[in-house]
């Protein structure tokens, strides 16, 4: 399992299709994005059309663990690319109540990022997943904001412990954390 971080537009994702090309693997490609808006739409649809055609793309919000372990029984993938950890949490979190406690949002995360580690310990594939470093910008000055920041925060370290390779992206540059 590889952890890829790094704040917006630092090449994370990038770096993982190109490792994910590069190893010649059968590749299942997970995009966790929703199409909120008109602009969404548009990216995630650039985001398909720029992937191999031989990649099988899952696209799912939510109750990942679930669809990658289907998807995975159904058919032969050497490796699995997760873009993105941080939509996934943000996924989660819309799904709650807008009332809901602290606690609730980082058990919600959690449990959706625990899922996902059971599936991968069980699974013969290479993960590769990316993520938001969130804990290197400001604070933010809302109550969801620093919820959100909190419980990826967290959902980064949980993955990190158990990963094999961790790498930070900056500026298109990786810096190997954890190898």
């Amino acid at each position: 399992m590889v952890l890829v971080l790094g704040g917006a537009r630092s090449g994370k994702s990038a770096y993982v299709e190109d490792r994910a090309r590069a190893s010649g693997q059968s590749v299942l490609f997970v995009a966790t994005a929703q199409p909120f808006d008109e602009e969404m739409r548009r990216r995630i649809e650039r985001h398909r059309a720029e992937r191999p055609p031989d990649w099988t793309t899952l696209e799912t919000p939510l109750r990942v663990a679930g669809e990658v372990s289907r998807a995975l029984a159904a058919g032969r993938h050497d490796t699995v690319v997760l873009d993105c950890l941080t939509l996934l949490a943000s996924n989660v979190m819309l799904a709650l109540p807008d009332s809901a406690p602290e606690q609730a949002v980082y058990d919600a995360v959690l449990v959706e990022v625990e899922r996902l580690l059971e599936v991968a310990s069980t699974s013969a594939a290479t993960w590769l997943i990316v993520s938001n470093e969130v804990g290197m910008g400001v604070v933010p000055p809302t109550r969801h904001g620093r919820y959100f920041r909190d419980a990826l925060g967290r959902a980064n370290q949980r993955v990190a412990s158990v990963a094999d390779e961790v790498v930070l992206m900056v500026a298109g540059l990786p810096w190997h954390l954890k190898s």
